[in-house]
């Protein structure tokens, strides 16, 4: 074995070197010549060694110092008074630097790997060993750390082989482990003695063995297992932040069926900004929103969370897709200028049956029809939330009776290496073969793109469903409209309407004599504010009555509270009164709408 390497850490190399190099120096200078080492030059890094003559006593770690030593191996004798010569590395027993390392060390000889030595760290490690015991016997710590099949792995190939952080049961020290195959010699017989021929191990597994090398790494094994600790309590902070700022539950419109899902990354991938949400407006017109917050950890959570309840409260002025955006789109840059988000904001309108949207750098919506087609939403696109400078407009998807449509954000087609739309056309795949309820179609969407608990990235996917209401169910859902013309007497032409509807659906008299009196006073309300074309809307669910009337003026109206001198004022206030909500919004074509709904009773 070559120590060469280690010979640096001995005790007293370090003044060995010195001394030789002031020596060699000096005897430059007198034209004198270098004392010969026992063994070719003197070994870098060995200390000097005077005679006793000087006064100074001989190394103790170095075999033979002295004159006796140069006797010995063949070397000039030293002078009185000189230095002696300096002993080779080859000359230090191999025992000797062994016992001598801090690391266990042990070896290991035969087919059995029977124990030929142990070090005295090894022994003070692991207690007293008996020389001649195999292995799995005398070291049965080896087979606690799994290094006995190591062992036989090192002795058939003959390379060395390492085990990092082997932890030994019960939680004790750690340790590194390098298993270095050596050879013993074969002991000669007569024959040989007398042919003078020696022997030779070659690969007889009987005359191999192993140098088993442990280094304790307590210490550092201790200090990743705690930063890998700290990992894991971030992560859990910003994955419990993430969640409890995501909609705990889902609303639910009257006229859809919607389902959402969010899968964190894998436990090394941080977590990032993945958001969804659903938010009924009134008239049984219903926003869904999902976004991407770029960025990880909790930063990137906190900012999401800023720009959902940003969403929620614009949502509640029921303006267009994109103004909605627009107004993000500045508090973006206010929240954090180097937090990019991508969203994309659409409204359905069971009336139309719609739904319009405004994309920021997000990927586009999918829809399934009845029939297995599936579409992609269309531009426009804008880019993402934070850029500022960008004038953002809306689109259209028709989504009829049977359609189910799909918002996600990038981790659900996104992979390394392939380009994003090969993954969004893979989705699509997916999609036209999905069948079931929204929940159901989130997981099928999920398994088929690949996402499970070990994915790089946060996915966000959200599934609304249309349905296709035949027989009992379509009755509870029913439309109802006239169109307004003329002078005053659209308003009781509107109460007629009103009432012969409300009888046909079978409401109690108490709802019906209330949709009359909110129609009525949308109607005034409309025809002494507004200007044509005035239509009256009426349509029921299974869960509410909504009264609507649209006219083209945009001046929405609001509640205020009238004099008792004053004629007017009092209409939406009656409607605030008598109505469970109500509301006013502009509608695309310029004019607004008015609307109020009414609970129905539980059956």
């Amino acid at each position: 074995m070559n120590f060469t390497r280690w010979s640096a850490r001995f005790p007293g190399t370090q003044r060995r070197a010195a001394a030789r190099t002031e020596h060699a120096a000096a005897q430059a200078k007198r034209g004198e010549g270098a004392v010969p080492a026992a063994r070719g030059g003197p070994a870098p890094g060995t200390e000097r060694s005077t005679p006793a003559a000087d006064g100074h006593p001989a190394d103790p770690t170095v075999r033979g110092t002295g004159s006796a030593t140069g006797a010995a191996t063949g070397s000039a004798p030293a002078r009185p008074g000189s230095l002696a010569p300096v002993p080779s590395l080859d000359e230090l027993s191999v025992r000797e630097v062994l016992g001598r390392l801090p690391s266990l060390v042990a070896l290991v000889h035969g087919p059995e790997h029977r124990i030929a030595y142990v070090n005295d760290a090894y022994t003070a490690g692991f207690g007293a060993r008996t020389p001649g015991a195999p292995a799995h016997e005398g070291l049965p710590e080896l087979g606690e750390l799994g290094l006995l099949p190591l062992l036989d792995q090192v002795q058939r190939s003959g390379k060395s082989r390492t085990a990092k952080n082997r932890t030994a049961p019960g939680g004790g020290s750690s340790y590194t482990v390098t298993c270095t195959p050596v050879e013993f010699p074969k002991p000669e017989t007569d024959g040989e003695r007398e042919n003078g021929s020696g022997s030779e191990s070659g690969s007889d597994p009987h005359h191999t063995g192993v140098l088993i090398h442990l280094a304790d790494v307590t210490d550092h094994a201790e200090a990743v297992e705690r930063l890998r600790a700290s990992e894991r309590r971030q992560r859990e902070a910003a994955v419990t932040l993430q969640r409890s700022l995501l909609p705990q539950e889902l609303e639910q419109p009257d006229d859809l069926r919607v389902a959402a899902t969010y899968q964190p990354g894998g436990t090394e991938a941080a977590v990032g900004g993945d958001w969804y949400d659903v938010i009924t407006l009134g008239a049984g017109r219903t926003a869904l929103v999902i976004g991407d917050v770029m960025g990880r950890g909790v930063r990137a959570a906190a900012v999401m969370g800023q720009l959902r309840t940003a969403v929620r409260a614009y949502a509640r002025l029921d303006l267009p897709p994109h103004e909605v955006l627009q107004l993000l789109d500045g508090l973006a840059a206010e929240i954090d200028a180097s937090q990019i988000a991508t969203c994309v904001y659409a409204v359905h309108d069971p009336n139309e049956g719609l739904l319009a949207y405004a994309s920021a750098g997000h990927l586009p919506i999918l829809v399934r029809d009845e029939d297995g087609t599936v579409r992609r939403a269309a531009d426009p696109t804008g880019p993402p939330l934070g850029t500022g400078g960008w004038l953002h407009t809306s689109g259209t998807i028709a989504l009829g009776p049977g359609s189910t449509a799909v918002l996600y954000t990038d981790g659900l087609v996104e992979r390394r290496g392939e380009d994003i739309d090969e993954g969004v056309a893979a989705l699509e795949r997916a999609l036209s073969g999905a069948q079931g309820t929204p929940a159901v179609i989130c997981d099928r969407l999920m398994r088929a793109l690949g996402v499970d608990a070990d994915h790089d990235d946060d996915v966000a996917v959200m599934v609304l469903q249309q349905p296709a209401r035949t027989g009992t169910d379509a009755e509870l859902f029913h439309n109802a409209g006239l169109e307004l013309h003329g002078g005053i007497e659209a308003a009781p032409r509107a109460r007629a309407f009103a009432q012969g509807v409300l009888a046909s659906w079978r409401f109690p008299i108490e709802l019906c004599d209330l949709g009359v009196l909110a129609a009525s006073e949308l109607v005034a309300n409309s025809l002494q504010h507004g200007t044509p074309p005035m239509r009256l809307r009426l349509r029921r669910t299974d869960r509410r009555l909504i009264v609507e009337v649209t006219d083209g003026d945009d001046h929405l109206p609001r509640r205020r509270r009238a004099e008792p001198a004053d004629e007017t004022g009092r209409g939406i206030s009656i409607i605030a009164t008598i109505a469970s909500s109500w509301g006013s919004r502009r509608t695309p074509g310029g004019g607004k709408a008015v609307w109020c709904e009414f609970a129905l009773p539980d059956k």
